[in-house]
């Protein structure tokens, strides 16, 4: 499906859909919780659904109502051996990399695949410390299974056999999810775990992995050197806990106030929350916007003169504001450096090179660098038509930017969008004023 999206203002106050990351580990952690858990106000996407569907094949009792999911969960140690269970994890990375934890506590074989995106993302690293902890791992599928076979070596689909028994790994992680699927499984080990992380990006991911871990009183402990400590034979309990506000959705309708020198005011958002997405604020601020809370509203109100340039942006930490940070960049007045964010080529689509060829196709001066982009802001944009790629986040950015554009903007292939904020365009013309 194509849309067209006309320049134009936005205004009023807006709901932000809950946080898939939170939604998510939520799940996970319900499937592995001894009881019936119950998750208030859960994101209803398609990469939350791909979760839900992971965690019902892999035994949890999930109820779905509207507002409530209530997961009774599994029992690991005590899964049955049967003939290979296969999950298809569709568009998630998400659910790949933390469902991994979950196969690996089973004593049974699970297959992990998804659509030709996931079977394109690297698991290796992630499988080779999956192994080192006691799990049996293969990327060796047998053909009379008829799925499709991964893109690249070390790629989906691959089988796991669990349980674990812990021990030491060293692992670098280029994305944070390896290692959150490890710490998640660790404390369901038969020992001890000592994981030794060289590189970590997106460490505000771990960090809420480690909240979640806290809040289940699971004993674990991270270094200062990056060595994380997990207590084995540990248990889940079962919780119930509200899903507040993503602010990886959050951070479109943002960055749609500030490039069209609007007041808009998004609510359902926590300011303590963990989530890294929520830097984006700042990003902002030094772009000249004006920020303000009050409670869990929270209000951006974008400069009348344009937004400002003449800045480096570390994006490490913050890899999913990339596309739209770039869009918002575009509408400045002087030179945006977006760096250190090379785990954005290993999204679900190369997002540097997608976006720096996107936004050249609306007329932006953009270039790439090894790991970002640096975009040469003019002050605007002058429209056209973009593609989609397939990619959520590409799209939402694509049609963020065509707010300001001079001429309307076609994105083509849009479907992609209820991955993670489903029914976004309903949301954005919500908020439209002209």
């Amino acid at each position: 499906m194509n849309k067209t999206i006309n320049p134009g203002r936005v205004s009023g106050t807006l709901s932000v859909p809950s946080s898939k990351s939170q939604t998510i580990r939520a799940l996970i952690i319900a499937s592995l919780a001894d009881g019936t858990s119950y998750i208030k106000n859960p994101l209803r996407s398609e990469d939350t659904l791909s979760c839900l569907r992971a965690c019902r094949a892999m035994g949890a009792v999930v109820t779905e109502g509207e507002h409530l999911w209530e997961v009774r969960g599994i029992s690991p140690a005590g899964s049955p051996q049967q003939e290979p269970l296969i999950i298809d994890t569709g568009n998630s990375g998400t659910t790949l990399y933390l469902g991994a934890g979950i196969a690996a506590s089973l004593g049974r074989d699970v297959i992990l695949t998804g659509d030709h995106q996931i079977r394109n993302r690297p698991a290796g690293p992630l499988a080779a410390s999956l192994q080192d902890l006691g799990a049996q791992v293969t990327f060796e599928i047998p053909e009379e299974l008829g799925l499709e076979p991964a893109l690249a070596p070390g790629c989906p689909p691959f089988m796991i056999r669990g349980p674990l028994t812990g021990g030491r790994t060293t692992i670098a992680c280029p994305t944070s999810q390896y290692l959150s699927s490890l710490l998640l499984a660790a404390p369901l080990a038969l020992q001890d775990t000592v994981i030794t992380v060289p590189l970590l990006n997106e460490r505000p991911y771990v960090e809420m992995t480690l909240a979640w871990l806290a809040e289940e009183h699971i004993t674990c402990t991270a270094g200062d050197d990056d060595v994380f400590t997990v207590t084995g034979r540990q248990t889940y309990s079962a919780f119930d806990k509200t899903i507040s506000g993503d602010f990886s959705s959050a951070s479109f309708f943002l960055c749609a106030a500030a490039i069209t020198g609007s007041t808009l005011t998004l609510t359902g958002l926590d300011p303590q929350d963990t989530q890294g997405d929520k830097d984006i604020i700042h990003a902002l601020q030094l772009m000249g916007c004006e920020i303000n809370w009050e409670g869990d509203s929270l209000t951006v109100i974008g400069p009348e003169g344009g937004l400002t340039g003449e800045l480096a942006l570390d994006l490490n930490p913050i890899p999913d504001t990339l596309p739209v940070l770039a869009a918002a960049s575009c509408f400045t007045v002087g030179m945006v450096r977006l760096e250190n964010v090379p785990q954005a080529r290993i999204k679900e689509t190369d997002r540097i090179a997608v976006m720096c060829s996107e936004l050249t196709r609306l007329g932006a001066d953009i270039e790439e660098t090894e790991d970002g982009l640096i975009i040469h802001g003019t002050g605007g944009l002058a429209g056209g038509t973009v593609d989609g790629h397939g990619d959520h986040r590409v799209i939402m950015a694509c049609a963020i930017a065509a707010l300001g554009c001079r001429g309307p903007v076609t994105i083509e292939g849009t479907d992609a969008v209820d991955i993670t904020c489903p029914g976004f365009f309903d949301l954005l013309a919500s908020i439209r004023t002209t």
